[in-house]
């Protein structure tokens, strides 16, 4: 097996518990439409997709979707739902492990708010290279971002692994033929997982040496 040489990762429900966030952003559009906040079946669909196709999905059959995706776009900030955002608590900690050794990246269906995301949490430093859905052409579960990623680091896809927590990040791996680690899901088909981003650091194909005593 090729050498593992970049840890790669999904941002919604890996770095972030942002389901709070995302629930009171698409519930706030809703809202002013005037239309009935989401049921559960909603939220999993716009935990896992980009914005636009949310808010598709949210009006497909209202009389508003052009409407709310201009309001998405000209009037909305995401700034104000930040404060909702849980950071993993072993985050940190696990990155600045693995950034001594692995080259670090995010896939993301997330748009314009990554990289205020990163900003806000102070882990812009600790990535070598975001992708987002305006990045790509196709977003997940298209390999499209991965393929990016694996390209800049000029890594075959069996030199990357990447850390998801939904149906779309394992298929997106498994279109780009990298090792995925399924994060705090064990119903997903997954090479590994884990219920603790700092457990990455105990995987057989995750080599840091240890630090002398």
């Amino acid at each position: 097996m090729e050498e593992i040489k970049a840890v790669i990762f999904d941002c919604d429900g890996v770095l972030f518990d942002s389901r709070e966030a995302n629930v009171k952003f698409y519930n706030h559009i809703l809202k002013r439409f005037d239309l009935p906040p989401m049921t559960d079946e909603k939220i999993a669909f716009v935990h896992m997709h980009t914005v636009d196709q949310a808010i598709e999905y949210l009006f497909k059959d209202t009389s508003y979707l052009q409407e709310a995706q201009r309001y998405r776009i000209e009037e909305m900030d995401y700034t104000p739902f930040l404060k909702e955002m849980i950071m993993e608590a072993s985050l940190k900690k696990t990155l600045t492990q693995l950034k001594r050794h692995y080259k670090l990246a995010i896939a993301t269906n997330r748009s314009t708010s990554i990289g205020e995301v990163l900003e806000e949490f102070g882990l812009t430093p600790f990535f070598d290279m975001v992708v987002s859905s305006l990045d790509v052409k196709r977003p997940k579960p298209d390999p499209e971002c991965i393929h990016k990623i694996l390209a800049a680091f000029d890594l075959p896809p069996s030199g990357a692994l990447y850390v998801g927590d939904s149906e779309i990040d394992a298929q997106t791996a498994e279109n780009a033929c990298v090792t995925f680690v399924a994060y705090k899901n064990p119903s997903l088909t997954a090479q590994y997982h884990i219920d603790s981003l700092d457990q990455l650091l105990q995987l057989p194909i995750i080599k840091i040496p240890v630090d002398n005593p």
